[in-house]
């Protein structure tokens, strides 16, 4: 199958599995926070984290659709961290993926709480009991402490933290690198691990997965920050030029532009290389990998 479109059906697959999820099994009139759970985690965007989840899980043997309640619930979690991120009280956005924001729509307070009922919804569908006629137990809480850890302190919200930090003062590259591999890059990660896990993979495909994802991520963010100064406004769905107004630390502002673009291609080269040598099949890995590079949004 051609690569695209298999992400495609990744993404299909995902969309009306999140659809079942994302629905109340018993209305108590709270059917206000399904919707505005709904009207954001079905707002599009690239489906990414599931699709790694998945053909990770497909290259080291495993059931896709065993993998796709953790995939659905890795997307949950990165949509609650979009719903959040664009609130007043941190990134004060009015646009998100050419729509207006959660909290433009159903209020601040909803907003905040359809972020809260997709972080809890994430690890209702990652526990399941069902899903142990098909994983073993050991396999299925490894899988939610992978979850648990990407998303947390010493993940997710860890990067965000370090994000809102640097909003007072400019920080290093090296302290870049590292907001970076926490607020963007450990869900990525996440996406990887959770696939090998799900997929019994072994130690050589786990590392080779980990360094996947850790190049692919930090590409992204680069990619992200080159799109923020040269990027389409009608194609991003957003604001472009944030980053210089609030004068934020970026990979260009610190490396510029030139720079930023040949670790853009580096790095994705590198996700190519990790693979060599762990996976015979890469399925839609390579392609992916150099797509994102050359995203325009």
């Amino acid at each position: 199958m051609d690569w695209k479109k298999q992400l495609e059906e990744y993404a299909a697959l995902t969309e009306e599995a999140l659809l079942q999820y994302i629905q109340p099994q018993k209305d108590c009139g709270q059917g206000t926070i399904f919707e505005a759970a709904r009207y954001s985690a079905m707002a599009g965007g690239k489906r990414l984290r599931p699709a790694l989840v998945l053909e990770f899980c497909r290259l080291c043997g495993g059931d896709v659709r065993t993998a796709l309640p953790f995939a659905c619930a890795l997307e949950m979690i990165h949509t609650y961290s979009l719903i959040h991120d664009d609130l007043p009280c941190m990134d004060n956005d009015d646009l998100r993926r050419g729509k207006p924001t959660n909290h433009k729509v159903y209020g601040e307070a909803m907003a905040v709480l359809a972020g809260d009922g997709l972080l809890n919804l994430a690890f209702e569908t990652a526990s399941d009991p069902m899903l142990l006629a098909s994983i073993d137990p050991q396999t299925q809480l490894r899988a939610i402490r992978t979850l648990s850890r990407s998303s947390g302190m010493e993940g997710m919200i860890g990067g965000q933290v370090l994000d809102i930090e640097a909003e007072t003062r400019p920080i290093s590259l090296e302290e870049l690198k590292t907001l970076q591999s926490l607020k963007t890059g450990a869900l990525i990660g996440a996406a990887a691990s959770l696939g090998c896990i799900l997929g019994g993979a072994d130690g050589k495909k786990t590392e080779a997965a980990q360094e996947y994802a850790r190049c692919i991520g930090l590409a992204f963010q680069i990619q992200d920050d080159i799109l923020d100064i040269e990027g389409d406004e009608a194609v991003l769905g957003k604001p472009i030029g944030s980053d210089a107004d609030n004068q934020k630390s970026t990979y260009p502002s610190l490396l510029g532009l030139d720079a930023c673009k040949q670790m853009v291609h580096d790095l994705s080269r590198q996700a190519v290389e990790a693979l060599e040598g762990a996976f015979e099949d890469t399925g839609i890995l390579v392609p992916l990998a150099w797509s994102l590079a050359e995203r325009v949004s």
